[in-house]
Parts: C-alpha cells; structure tokens; sequence
C-alpha cells in the first residue's frame, strides 16, 4: 500500500512540475510567444545606470534594442517598452519580425550611430 501511495504522489509532483513548465511568456516587444531556447532578461534601464527592473524578451528583440540604443539613450529616454514601441525602428521591427515564426533568430547589426569609432 505504500509503494502505491508513494507512487501517486511522485506522479502527481511529476504532473504538477510539468504543468509549471509549460507556462506560456509573450514578449512584451512583439507580442509573440517566446520559446525557452529564445528567452532573455532585459533591463528596462541598463544595471550600469542603476536599474533592477527586468522583463523577459524574444533574444532577437533584445538584441536589436541593444542594436540600436547605448545603455545612456536607453536609461533616458527608453524605459519603459511603450517608450521603445514609440521609436520609429523599433515600430519598423517590430512590424517586420510579426510574421516570423517565435523560434526564428537573425543576427542585429550595430546601428552606425551607436558604434565607437
């Protein structure tokens, strides 16, 4: 009778793991689902300039931030993912990454403007 309850119960803590696991995050960017493969924390406001808050986005969404604003611009004027949103290549991403399937991943190019000569 033991075994059997013992049993039960390491199924029931199996079931109740995989239920934790199967939690579905959307990329607050682009509103896709992420993959676990393909899940990044993002500092709203770069640790270097003080921030602690994170939220978790698509690798190919952080890196195209990354991409395109230093941790300054990002700790001023960029927040907030509303902020983000707000800005022309982002919004031209953002558009253009919706048709993409969650898995896919290209590399960000440097933005000119950013890069340290």
């Amino acid at each position: 009778m033991a075994g059997r309850i013992k049993r039960r119960i390491s199924e029931q803590l199996h079931e109740a793991a995989q239920a934790q696991q199967e939690v579905i995050v959307i990329c607050p960017l682009c509103t896709r689902e992420i993959p676990e493969s393909e899940m990044e924390s993002h500092h709203l406001i770069p640790k270097s300039k003080g921030g602690r808050d994170t939220e978790y986005l698509h690798r190919i969404c952080h890196r195209q931030i990354h991409a395109l604003f230093t941790e300054t611009e990002l700790a001023r004027h960029y927040q907030s993912v509303e902020a983000l949103l707000e800005h022309p290549e982002i919004a031209s991403f953002v558009k253009w990454l919706a048709n993409k399937p969650p898995d896919f991943y290209e590399r960000a190019t440097k933005s000119q403007r950013t890069r340290k000569r």
